[in-house]
């Protein structure tokens, strides 16, 4: 039988080490700042991109992987007769996953492409467990109602202080219309569907903090059934952090990885920005 290999993109939150041990292929979206073209993860790491965004004169620009990184990946992991898994970053903040399924055609090969509906530690949540089932002989039919699953059993909340990023990147459609007129608001938003939906709006940091207290009650209260936890943020741990030691403090054994988060995320949340996604076993 031949094997599964699992591609995903960099908009995902996983570590070196979670890469090397599950066998999982990344492609690196593209950015530009200022004129500066990088590739995330090869010529620019992601602490490194958020002090760029910091003090640049205009919003970055992420872009999907070129069509053309696709088809060589799938090439090159296609080449000894095995199927490829791609599991990639939600529709509704990039192109990624449709350059993707392009790149398949063009192949030829036994290509499938999954929109996760989400990205960040959420999109690893589905990618990891695609892995772990790879690695035990599973094959894709067998896969994908297993992520599936973990698809409909996650939550991803993401507060947002600074609302300049999200509202010239355009990505809170016609609800941004409400809130183009109030830039020192606060606000908590939800990605669901693919599609981000404000949850609560309020000035001060208190509307994001008391929101994400709640957030964290809920976890408190239902920690035996969660499997995983990610907190990825932009430029501030501080509250991330708290959030992680309050979780910790009443389920020390939950899995949490609080890291920064990526170029792609970090440009449509600016400054200031957190989430935090778990998901149910």
């Amino acid at each position: 039988m031949n094997k599964v290999k699992i591609v995903t993109d960099s908009s995902i939150q996983i570590t070196a080490e979670e890469i090397k041990k599950y066998g999982i292929t990344l492609v690196p979206l593209s950015i530009e700042i200022d004129g500066q073209q990088f590739i995330d993860g090869e010529t620019i790491t992601r602490q490194g991109f958020v002090q760029k965004m910091l003090v640049s004169k205009n919003l970055p620009k992420t872009s999907q992987p070129p069509l053309g990184r696709f088809v060589d990946t799938f090439k090159e992991l296609g080449a000894d007769g095995s199927k490829i898994l791609a599991i990639h970053m939600t529709k509704g903040l990039s192109g990624t996953v449709e350059a993707a399924r392009q790149a398949a055609q063009i192949t030829g090969l036994d290509v499938t492409v999954v929109d996760s509906e989400f990205t960040d530690r959420a999109l690893a949540f589905q990618v990891i467990e695609a892995a772990k089932l790879a690695q035990s002989g599973a094959d894709v039919a067998d896969i994908l109602p297993v992520i599936e699953k973990i698809k409909n059993q996650t939550q991803l909340y993401m507060g947002i202080p600074n609302l300049d990023n999200i509202l010239n990147g355009g990505r809170l459609g016609k609800v941004a219309a409400s809130l183009s007129t109030f830039l020192k608001i606060n606000i908590v938003i939800q990605l669901k569907d693919s599609k981000l939906g404000i949850l609560k709006k309020g000035r001060g940091i208190k509307t994001i903090e008391n929101y994400m207290d709640k957030v964290v009650q809920q976890i408190n209260d239902n920690g035996d059934k969660i499997a995983e936890i990610g907190i990825s943020y932009v430029d501030n741990i501080t509250l991330p952090k708290r959030l992680e030691q309050q979780i910790h403090e009443k389920w020390p054994q939950l899995p949490i990885l609080n890291e920064v988060t990526s170029p792609a995320i970090t440009t449509h949340a600016g400054k200031g920005a957190f989430a935090i996604m778990y998901y149910y076993r």
